[in-house]
């Protein structure tokens, strides 16, 4: 059920601080005794494991309608908030001045697989702006889809960074800053305009003040900013819900929901839990997991998101966790959660394929 006394986050320009220190330098870690186990992991009739975390459901308009643990502790979104990073790409004209289409879109809000439908997708675009995979400072890393990568082992071929799961999302900064006749290299780093563009965009959706804010250098190169788990689910829940926001970037935030609900494979990857979990639902909820445990849910229809944060980092548990609080409240229907089982229940099974436990909600 809704929390009885939510707390409320602050409007636009009423942002609050839970530090007074920057570039990484750490801050206080929430209480992780008071949070709850959202999900545990049996085995034999046992619970094995636990993982604590909390959770928050936030409307356009601001108001909390369920929130679990300590929402008001520093997070950094990681990947979860990528979205709120390409509002730049569309409202500045460069999507268009570059004739992106929704694949595009969708890509620039992706964490993917790196399978040929992503890279291929990617490097077209990159030839189509007059740039090349080098120019991308993501670095490379194996791509996370089992078979690609193994297919790419029986050739001999290396892994670019056009593998990155983060390639979409550089590709749209460096089109911005191609577009607004900036800098290419260096793109990544915390005081070049296509950042410091990324954090004005946050501060105004999200309605904090990041001056002095908590921040580090995600697994891509690009910074991450440190800020409240409900002002994360406040920013999403407006773009779920824009009419607040500016005209430009109401529009941008309706391109890039609709991009993402329309390429669910596209944000993840044939087997990844954002793609599967969208493709079940007919994308009627948007999801998109960063790391260290972090995803969001976006409902475009009713205008809400939920943000998660697993204390222990644990990719296994944030999606399933998501959809437990989502059903807790509600929001996902018998028919809903019977289809996502293999998704919110997934069984744990040994080297023999014999299942021996599961993975399942806490609460």
């Amino acid at each position: 059920m809704p929390d009885p006394n939510p707390p409320h986050i602050h409007g636009p320009g009423c942002g609050h601080h839970h530090s007074d220190t920057t570039g990484g330098v750490a801050v206080r870690l929430p209480d992780d005794s008071t949070n709850p186990i959202l999900i545990q992991v049996t085995r034999g009739g046992l619970v094995e494991s636990i993982h604590r975390g909390r959770a928050v459901v936030v409307g356009a308009d601001g108001h909390v309608l369920a929130s679990f643990g300590d929402v008001k502790a520093i997070t950094f979104p990681r990947s979860a908030n990528k979205a709120l990073q390409a509002l730049p790409l569309v409202e500045t004209g460069a999507a268009d001045a570059f004739g992106l289409g929704s694949e595009e879109l969708a890509l620039a809000c992706s964490s993917h697989d790196g399978e040929p439908m992503h890279t291929s997708r990617v490097a077209a675009w990159l030839s189509r702006i007059g740039l090349t995979p080098d120019h991308l400072e993501c670095g490379s890393h194996a791509p996370y889809s089992v078979p690609t990568w193994e297919a790419m082992l029986r050739r001999g071929e290396e892994p670019t960074t056009l593998h990155n799961n983060c390639s979409g999302k550089h590709a749209g900064m460096v089109t911005t800053a191609l577009h607004r006749r900036e800098a290419i290299r260096g793109y990544v780093n915390y005081q070049h305009r296509v950042q410091q563009r990324i954090l004005g965009v946050m501060e105004q959706v999200t309605a904090q003040d990041l001056t002095g804010a908590p921040w580090g250098i995600d697994g891509c190169s690009i910074p991450t900013i440190g800020l409240p788990l409900e002002a994360l689910a406040f920013g999403m829940a407006r773009l779920a819900d824009p009419q607040d926001l500016p005209s430009a970037r109401a529009d941008a935030a309706q391109r890039l929901l609709a991009a993402w609900g329309a390429h669910p494979e596209l944000v993840s990857g044939t087997e990844g839990f954002d793609t599967l979990f969208m493709q079940t639902l007919s994308s009627r909820i948007l999801s998109k997991a960063g790391a260290e445990g972090v995803s969001v849910g976006i409902l475009p229809d009713e205008g809400i998101a939920i943000a998660v944060k697993i204390d222990d980092g644990a990719k296994r548990a944030a999606g399933p966790a998501m959809a437990a609080v989502l059903r807790r409240l509600g929001m996902l229907s018998d028919a809903d959660w019977t289809a996502l089982q293999p998704l919110v229940n997934p069984a744990l099974r040994n080297r023999a394929g014999v299942k021996v436990g599961a993975v399942e909600a806490g609460f």
